[in-house]
């Protein structure tokens, strides 16, 4: 009588999950130290400001141990997400090592300089009315968002805020538009990254869905520059400067569209502006994934957190995008929630557009 050979392991399996482990570790060690040694350079700089003054949140603040289980959650949702067939395993970083060793450079020239920007920063974060809403000196930024060294620096320095998670929360968004395509065939969808930056989430939609054609909105011209240059050659992908509140875009044009941490940065009128602009645009059935900050209450032991936040890092419309009703905001322009769910300082919510 033959034996049965015993099953042999899923190798493949093994190895994605080797190969994820080893580059989302990686991501986190490299970003990590990054935020450890600008913190230490930060705190260097804060002696020579004795008068400067954090006011003390009300709220909870998470402990670092809280923290590191989020983003353990985090990487481990990413995972599982792959493993389902949501998306591809994440990729290198753009331009690889010497890619990344470039941007610490210019990282790390930027740090002092906005260290003294942050402690000097004058207190009033009125806007001022003869200058656009999204000329404000966003997060001590040099340059705001207008102009090429802010453009290479931000996704840096973005990921080191959030030690080198923030490209797995954008991937949480990713999740919605995979059922969307298992729906329907890509090939016959549009779809728009609306404030798209560099292109970060487009670059993640393009390699997850390459038949998709798409779209990339942005105010900022030499961000968009600098995202042409970085995605990969593409009929299908276009880059188109405008505002959010106008977007340059026929009604009931998009099957999908997302967003991802632009509301934040917004007004109040402004918000309700956008979100009137994504009611125009989406078609019948349409789906929305919004990807922003945690909203109070969210994560009751975050809250302290985002109430220091918007001193942190120069966010002057931040307090008012946290208490935001998003479901009474996006409801009279025919945009209801289908799915919410947290990922680390992240909220994700699916609307959909009433058919």
């Amino acid at each position: 009588m033959r034996r049965s050979r015993p099953s042999s392991p899923d190798l493949s399996g093994w190895v994605r999950r080797a190969r994820f482990a080893a580059r989302s570790l990686g991501r986190i060690g490299w970003y990590g130290a990054h935020r450890y040694i600008t913190g230490r350079i930060d705190r260097r700089i804060g002696q020579d400001y004795p008068d400067y003054r954090i006011a003390p949140p009300q709220g909870l603040v998470p402990s670092e141990r809280r923290i590191l289980a989020d983003i353990a959650q985090l990487q481990a949702s990413d995972l599982a997400n792959v493993e389902a067939g949501h998306y591809p395993l994440p990729d290198a970083e753009p331009g690889g090592l010497s890619g990344l060793l470039q941007k610490t450079r210019l990282f790390y020239a930027d740090v002092p300089d906005a260290a003294h920007r942050r402690r000097s920063a004058d207190e009033d974060t009125t806007q001022d009315t003869n200058e656009p809403y999204y000329h404000q000196d966003f997060h001590f930024q040099a340059d705001g968002w207008m102009s090429e060294a802010s453009a290479r620096l931000y996704d840096f320095q973005v990921e080191v805020l959030f030690n080198g998670s923030a490209a797995a929360m954008r991937r949480q968004g990713l999740v919605p538009l995979a059922k969307l395509m298992r729906e329907r065939d890509q090939r016959t969808l549009s779809f728009a990254d609306i404030a798209c930056g560099t292109g970060t989430m487009l670059r993640e939609v393009q390699r997850a869905f390459p038949r998709l054609a798409t779209i990339g909105i942005d105010v900022s011209e030499p961000y968009l520059r600098y995202g042409s240059r970085l995605a990969k050659r593409s009929r299908d992908r276009r880059f188109i400067a405008g505002l959010a509140e106008a977007l340059p875009l026929g009604d009931e044009s998009l099957d999908a569209a997302s967003v991802v941490y632009l509301f934040h940065e917004l007004p109040p009128d402004i918000r309700h502006k956008v979100a009137a602009e994504f009611g125009r645009v989406l078609k019948p059935g349409g789906l929305l994934v919004f990807i922003d900050t945690l909203q109070m209450g969210d994560e009751p032991d975050y809250d302290g957190l985002l109430e220091l936040f918007p001193q942190l890092f120069r966010e002057p419309y931040y307090a008012g995008f946290v208490n935001e009703d998003l479901a009474a905001l996006f409801a009279p322009h025919g945009l209801h929630i289908e799915e919410t769910w947290n990922a680390y300082v992240s909220r994700i919510t699916v609307f959909r557009k009433d058919r």
